[in-house]
C-alpha cells in the first residue's frame, strides 16, 4: 500500500471512529454487508497505563470512540498460555487444566512445555471450548494466526485457518492475512479471527517496562493496528467489523539484585517434580514427603520477598486449587522480588546486563502491576464508554453474544454483557 495512500485511509478510519448510526449503501456499492464478525486481537505484555504513556494513538483512537476498560484482571497466575485460555474459553485455569506456560500432569507423569511443539498441539492439555470450536461447530468459520490452543485439535475441531506458531512471522504479514480472510467469499469468510502481537512482552522481560524499548514496541505495535484500521477502512468494513483488542498481563519492573535463591531452602531430592518460574515455583513431593518440604519452605524463606502455601491454602480469589496439575505445594514472590535456582545464578549475576531493569509478570494477578488492557470497538460495543475493571474470564460470554452462538459452560458474569454491548 502506498505510504500516501495509508496515511489518508488512517486519516480517514479515525474519521470514522466519530459515533454513526448504521451505515446505509448507496445503490450499486459492492461493499459488503458482513454477518456479525469479531477480530480478538491480543498484544501480549501491555500495562493499561502504556496507552498514556508510550505513542498509542491508533490504539486510543479506537478506546476513546468505543469502550476503555481501566483494567482488564488476568487470572492467576498471570501468565501468558493460562491467561490467553481463559480469555477465549471463559475459565479459570483450575477449570480448564492449563494452569502455566510449563505443567506437570502427575497423572500421566508428563510435562508440557510452550516450547514443546508435539505437546503444545496435543489436545490432551486443554480442557474447556475455546470460541473458535465453539464457532465451528456451530457452523461459523473461525481463523487463528497464533493463539495458545489453537494448534491442537480440541474436542476433534481445529480452526478452518490456523498456523503453528512461529514468533519471526512479521507482524504486518499478519495483518495483511487478516484483512485477506476478510475478502473471501461468505462461505468460506471466517467470523471469529484471532491475531497474536508478542513485541511488547518480549521487550519488557529483557528491558523492563519503563524502557525505551517497550516504548518502540508499543509505537511499532500501535502502527499495525493503525495499518490494520487503514485497511478495513478502505474496504469499507470498519463500521461492521467489532474489534477486541486486549493484553494477557501486565508488567512489573524487577531489579536482578533482589532474587531468591529457592532451592537452597528445601530439598529438591525429596522432590517428584519442580516446576521453576521466576515467580511461581511449583513442587509435587515424592510420597510421604510433602510436609517435610513444607517444614524446609517454612524455615528456610526469608520473612520478605515470598509467600508460602499448601494448594489447600491457596486463596479462594485466586480459582487455584481443583486441578491434579496445580502442585501441592506453591512458592509464589512478591512483587519486585524474583525466584531463582542456584544453577541460575553464575550467569545471571556474571551477565553485563545484571545491574539493569528486566521485567516479570505471574505474580498475585490483584497487583496494580499486573493488570491488562482492553479496548472494545465495532458496531456491536458501546460508544465512548468506560469500565473500570472487568476479568478474563468474562469476555468469552461477549464474543459468543456478538456471534450469535451458543456458549459452552464458562466462569464468566453474565452481567458484563449489558457492560460492553448495545
Amino acid at each position: 500500500m502506498d505510504l500516501t495512500v495509508f496515511k489518508q485511509l488512517r486519516l480517514l478510519a479515525l474519521l470514522i471512529f466519530l459515533p454513526a448510526c448504521t451505515p446505509q449503501q448507496s445503490a450499486g456499492s459492492t461493499t459488503p454487508t458482513l454477518a456479525p464478525t469479531l477480530i480478538l486481537i491480543s498484544i501480549d505484555g501491555v500495562h493499561p497505563d502504556y496507552l498514556e504513556r508510550y505513542p498509542s494513538q491508533h490504539l486510543n483512537a479506537l478506546a476513546d470512540a468505543g469502550v476503555r476498560v481501566a483494567a482488564l484482571k488476568p487470572v492467576f497466575p498471570s501468565k501468558t498460555f493460562p491467561n490467553h485460555y481463559s480469555l477465549v474459553t471463559g475459565l479459570h485455569p483450575e477449570n480448564h487444566g492449563v494452569i502455566d506456560n510449563s505443567m506437570y500432569d502427575p497423572k500421566w507423569d508428563a510435562r508440557f512445555s510452550m516450547r514443546m511443539p508435539e505437546e503444545v498441539g496435543n489436545p490432551r492439555w486443554w480442557g474447556g471450548e475455546p470460541i473458535w470450536v465453539t464457532a465451528e461447530k456451530q457452523g461459523q468459520v473461525a481463523a487463528t494466526y497464533f493463539f495458545p490452543g489453537s494448534e491442537a485439535p480440541i474436542q476433534g475441531v481445529r480452526p478452518s485457518f490456523w498456523f503453528p506458531y512461529d514468533g519471526d512471522t512479521p507482524n504486518r504479514q499478519r495483518v495483511e492475512t487478516v484483512l485477506n480472510w476478510l475478502q473471501l467469499p461468505d462461505t468460506e469468510r471466517p467470523r471469529i479471527i484471532t491475531l497474536y502481537f508478542s513485541d511488547v512482552d518480549s521487550a519488557g522481560h529483557a528491558h523492563g517496562p519503563n524502557s525505551r524499548q517497550v516504548r518502540q514496541a508499543m509505537q511499532d505495535i500501535d502502527e499495525e493496528i493503525g495499518y490494520l484500521v487503514a485497511g478495513l477502512a478502505e474496504l469499507e468494513l470498519l463500521d461492521q467489523v467489532d474489534l477486541l483488542i486486549t493484553s494477557d498481563h501486565g508488567m512489573a519492573e524487577v531489579n536482578q539484585a533482589q532474587h531468591i535463591v529457592i532451592d537452597q531452602a528445601f530439598d529438591p531430592e525429596l522432590a517428584r517434580y519442580v516446576r521453576y518460574s521466576r515467580e511461581l515455583v511449583s513442587i509435587f513431593p515424592k510420597e510421604g514427603q510433602k510436609e517435610i518440604i513444607y517444614q524446609q519452605l517454612k524455615t528456610q524463606l526469608p520473612d520478605e520477598g515470598v509467600r508460602l502455601y499448601r494448594k489447600s491454602e491457596l486463596p479462594d480469589r485466586f480459582h487455584f486449587r481443583e486441578h491434579r496439575r496445580i502442585a501441592p505445594i506453591q512458592v509464589l514472590a512478591e512483587v519486585d522480588w524474583i525466584l531463582v535456582r542456584r544453577s541460575w545464578l553464575p550467569g545471571m549475576i556474571n551477565a553485563p546486563t545484571y545491574r539493569e531493569p528486566r521485567g516479570s509478570h505471574g505474580y498475585d494477578n490483584e497487583e496494580p502491576s499486573m493488570q491488562g488492557m482492553l479496548i472494545a470497538h465495532g458496531p456491536s460495543f458501546r460508544q465512548q464508554h468506560a469500565i473500570e475493571e472487568l476479568s478474563m474470564v468474562d469476555l468469552y460470554q461477549v464474543m459468543t453474544t456478538i456471534l450469535g452462538l451458543e456458549a459452552a459452560p464458562h466462569d464468566g458474569d453474565p452481567a458484563v454483557i449489558p457492560l460492553l454491548l448495545k
